[in-house]
């Protein structure tokens, strides 16, 4: 039996319309039986049987009480999480969550062509990357540096694209261990055309795969 991933995809603030697109190219991930919902029922029940939960552009406050224990429980004991791009607009006023994802968004500018450059290879979300990747998206500015409390993959170049607010030290994909757990952000993935990306669906892949255990 191929592992699973739960993707949950419920907004309740901005929705991106990408989010099918994103839906559909996760369906099509080798190695993985993927269950999609919207429901945050699906959350308050035992997530046991998932190699990972993914946020994939989710937004605004999506989780009940219950759901929130239950996915903190299951990271803490060993459960795979990754957030992909409004990930980071999720669940502000769950602290916990913060914690887990590393940052939390803060704002970005037009969306527009610019440079990732890679800090780390020696990730399955970054192997097959050139050191210098160029690609168009929205390029998220957190509300803080998360670095130090992750492992940092990929920075964004604020030097190739208008209105960057972080400056030469501003990450963009990271991964982090949570308890027992292992989670995944990258803040890429906005328009649908990412969707359609060999580069990017690569490194969305290797990024979820490294969280669920399939991968090292």
């Amino acid at each position: 039996m191929a592992p699973r991933l739960l993707v949950h995809t419920r907004t309740t603030g901005y929705r991106h319309d990408s989010i099918p697109d994103a839906v559909a190219a996760v369906r099509q991930f080798t190695g993985f039986d993927v269950d999609a919902t919207e429901d945050p029922a699906a959350l308050e029940q035992p997530l046991d049987g998932y190699a990972a939960v993914v946020f994939l552009s989710t937004s605004g406050e999506i989780l009940t009480p219950a759901g929130r224990a239950r996915l903190a429980g299951y990271v803490e004991a060993g459960g795979g999480f990754a957030g992909v791009h409004a990930a980071a607009c999720t669940e502000y006023d769950w602290p916990y969550y913060g914690e887990l994802l590393g940052a939390r968004f803060d704002r970005h500018p037009e969306y527009q062509p610019g440079r990732a450059r890679v800090e780390d290879h020696d990730h399955p979300a970054t192997r097959h990357l050139p050191a210098v990747w160029d690609l168009t998206d929205e390029w998220y500015d957190f509300r803080d540096n998360p670095r130090g409390r992750v492992r940092v993959l990929l920075r964004a170049d604020e030097t190739s694209y208008a209105g960057g607010g972080m400056g030469e030290d501003h990450p963009l994909a990271w991964c982090r261990e949570q308890g027992a757990g292992r989670v995944f952000y990258t803040a890429l993935g906005h328009a649908r055309a990412a969707y359609r990306d060999s580069g990017f669906l690569a490194h969305l892949y290797g990024g979820v795969a490294w969280a669920a255990r399939l991968v090292q």
